[in-house]
């Protein structure tokens, strides 16, 4: 827990980010899709520019693939013949004949974002490691893949699993590297390794297995193979490793609201609560439950590499653990309201000697980030999760339609608080039910059945075990109850073949990023993540041996040629 102790009570010196970690995530609201919408905005003004160097150093080529691989299926009528330009990048820096072709695959994002990997990252080091040629492979739908005119629901068809898994096939068995046109690097005569961070560790797991003559091996970082509908149990890793006065301040916090809402929602006691954390103008109950609620969702966020490591769930937990007043005016001002509020939810004076001052620095927290934040606006404009006329857009600049589409399609993971059991306090409102965070699916995709999850655990779930297939996990992470790591399964045997690793104090895919060598320092990366990457060269060397064994370890002229 020391690591995590520290990660806290140096946070506190840093805003955070508004609205939680930008990464994997589901259950996303409205304001999570304005918010992508104006960082596209600003990105394209060039005052967010990408790392353009990147670029520059590893320019972007396209693959022409086929939009339908499935033309038996039914789901994807009517079917198309046409194909799209898919991008990818390389780096043939490390390059020597025999080495393999490492794929990392973009998951839910713009690839262009994954390339500090092919640099310093995951990529970089396998690459390095093996004699190897690393790609960058961007997931079709996402940042400039486009294989339909615009996003609408109609259009969407094609944005499945299945659909990007024979998507990384073709590419594996068709690609010819600009520049290289004289070796055939495809899987016909060179080993592939897969590796996938999240959701695209699960689409790695899953080409491994269904695609095993194209793909020698895989490694699913913070894979989530089994797909869950209600995933109330994303928060149970804050549960059990944050520091216990986080966890149990945010519980009882929690609860207040949750009393005040639901058991006294005919009184004036709703409007009052609302008012003392300066949100008073937000109509419905479950979106000022959902935007106070942001805090806890930020452990996350939390990596070794200061270059992505968000403060947010940090300055949050410095806030509402301490017991000493932190806003001297919120105090003054509220101190005897927040008193009669915990008497109404149930709490009384005894309890009140510590979550007085809890409350209070609550209060603090949420006007100094969400309330803060929507300065200029309407609080409903900027908390509502209900908007039939936004939900309604579907042009091609409107990429919160993408992931929202894949969740509530076929994924799940829908984060809830009604979900946690009766005799558990719950880290997020109870107001935040399957209702409330299904809107979008409803609203965009006129989705009103629960998610075909079944698509997903056809493959195997969190028992899903194949011949070089590794998985690659951190114990700290809240996408765990969803990996072959969910705590209270058989623990497996970490083998050459099929290696299980889960990273001490990890949080999600801490083993993908990496450093130049003069940028690291004892602890740097931490020891845990060090030997991680380490095993994961070491095993996919050998997994390159026995490729060359299985081949009769032969190599064409062709592909002996100076690079």
């Amino acid at each position: 827990m020391a690591m995590l102790r520290c990660l806290v009570a140096g946070a506190a010196l840093f805003m955070p980010i508004v609205n939680g970690y930008k990464g994997f995530r589901t259950s996303l609201t409205l304001k999570d899709f304005k918010d992508q919408m104006e960082e596209r905005e600003l990105k394209e003004a060039r005052i967010m520019a990408r790392d353009n160097d990147l670029e520059k150093l590893y320019p972007a080529h396209t693959i022409q693939i086929p939009i339908d691989h499935f033309h038996n299926d039914s789901i994807y009528e009517p079917h198309t013949t046409d194909t799209f330009a898919l991008r990818y990048w390389f780096d043939a820096t490390h390059y020597k004949p025999g080495g393999p072709v490492i794929v990392l695959q973009g998951g839910e994002t713009d690839g262009a974002g994954r390339l500090p990997y092919l640099q310093k990252g995951i990529v970089a080091q396998l690459s390095e490691a093996t004699n190897g040629l690393g790609v960058i492979f961007e997931h079709r739908y996402y940042g400039e893949s486009h294989p339909t005119p615009d996003f609408s629901t109609k259009n969407l068809r094609f944005l499945t699993t299945d659909q990007a898994l024979a998507d990384q096939a073709y590419f594996a068995q068709n690609v010819v590297f600009p520049g290289l046109e004289h070796l055939n690097l495809t899987s016909h005569k060179v080993p592939y390794i897969a590796y996938g961070g999240s959701y695209a560790g699960s689409v790695v797991a899953f080409l491994r297995k269904l695609y095993p003559d194209v793909y020698w091996g895989a490694i699913a970082s913070s894979g989530v193979p089994e797909a869950i509908y209600d995933y109330w149990e994303y928060y149970e890793a804050a549960r059990i490793y944050a520091p216990i006065e986080c966890v149990e301040a945010t519980q009882k916090l929690t609860d207040i609201v949750d009393n005040v809402l639901i058991k006294h929602s005919d009184t004036q006691y709703p409007q009052r609560i609302k008012d003392v954390f300066g949100l008073g103008n937000i109509t419905r109950d479950d979106d000022f439950a959902n935007t106070i609620a942001q805090g806890i969702a930020g452990l996350q966020g939390l990596n070794w590499d200061r270059a992505v490591n968000s403060t947010e769930f940090g300055y949050y937990c410095a806030n509402v653990s301490s017991t000493t007043v932190l806003y001297p005016d919120i105090a003054a001002e509220r101190e005897g309201e927040v008193r009669e509020l915990l008497n109404v939810a149930g709490y009384g004076e005894h309890d009140a000697v510590k979550l007085v001052n809890q409350f209070l620095n609550y209060i603090g927290y949420v006007r100094d980030t969400a309330a803060r934040s929507c300065r200029g606006r309407s609080q409903d404009d900027c908390f509502t999760n209900y908007n039939s006329t936004f939900y309604r857009q579907d042009d091609i600049r409107q990429e919160w339609r993408l992931w929202a589409y894949q969740y509530c399609f076929e994924w799940g993971y829908l984060q809830t608080g009604s979900g946690v059991p009766a005799d558990q306090l719950p880290l997020i409102s109870r107001l935040i039910n399957i209702e409330y965070s299904s809107t979008v699916c409803r609203e965009a995709f006129n989705i009103t059945t629960p998610s075909q999850v079944e698509r997903i655990n056809k493959h195997g779930g969190v028992n899903i075990s194949y011949p070089r297939l590794a998985h690659v996990d951190g114990e700290w992470d809240p996408w765990r109850a969803a990996s072959p790591h969910r705590i209270g399964l058989p623990e497996r045997e970490s083998t050459v073949s099929e290696p299980f690793i889960l990273i001490e104090k990890g949080v999600h895919h801490w083993d993908e990023n990496g450093l130049f060598p003069n940028e690291t320092r004892p602890g740097l990366p931490p020891k845990p993540v060090a030997e991680a990457q380490k095993a994961e060269a070491a095993f996919v060397k050998a997994w390159v041996q026995e490729w060359k064994v299985a081949k009769g370890e032969t190599l064409d002229g062709d592909d002996i040629g100076d690079l």
